[in-house]
């Protein structure tokens, strides 16, 4: 559980920027043309108020930001300061993730548990970027920091730090009028 200095504290690196000094206006200002970020500002607010016991309105903020931006990071996913999504389409993020700061999430990606039924902890590094259209998918996965999981990948084994993985593809052309 943290404390709402400790969510200021998220707004102000993931909303203003690190260098500029904390103020309401500036973060409504910089909400205006940007949807990932709103996305972020109001998902922070609602695991906050998840995590102090205001679950109704917690699930209503979070009900309407999944609908509005489509995009569903559960409500008890722990997430370091440094959050980014940068398109925000069709993200999900199990509320059994542990990850550190600076987590960079694109479009399509998701990182969910097994189905098997497993009550296992996603643990993500410090500085983690998942490419467009990835998948982490597992119960009790580790993956270190400074870890790159490339576009159109599939990941289900634990990552060490400083590696990028991605999925090897091979596409095969067959001329039409060969069949």
């Amino acid at each position: 559980m943290y404390s709402y200095s400790e969510l200021k504290k998220y707004w102000h690196i993931e909303v203003i920027g690190e260098s500029k000094k904390f103020s309401y206006l500036r973060i409504f200002s910089r909400l205006r043309n940007k949807p990932g970020l709103k996305f972020v500002f109001w998902w922070r607010l609602a695991d906050y108020l998840f995590r102090k016991g205001h679950k109704r309105i917690a699930y209503k903020i979070h009900s309407k930001i999944k609908q509005k931006f489509t995009c569903d990071l559960m409500l008890g996913a722990t997430i370091g300061p440094g959050l980014t999504i940068a398109h925000h389409v069709g993200v999900v993020v199990t509320k059994r993730v542990v990850a550190g700061k600076n987590m960079k999430l694109t479009q399509n990606c998701v990182i969910g548990s097994s189905g098997n039924g497993l009550d296992g902890i996603i643990k993500i590094g410090d500085n983690f970027y998942l490419g467009s259209n990835s998948c982490v998918i597992g119960d009790n996965l580790t993956i270190g920091d400074n870890v790159i999981i490339g576009a159109m990948s599939f990941i289900n084994k634990d990552i060490p730090d400083n590696c990028t993985v991605y999925t090897k593809k091979v596409n095969e052309i067959v001329s039409r009028s060969k069949i």
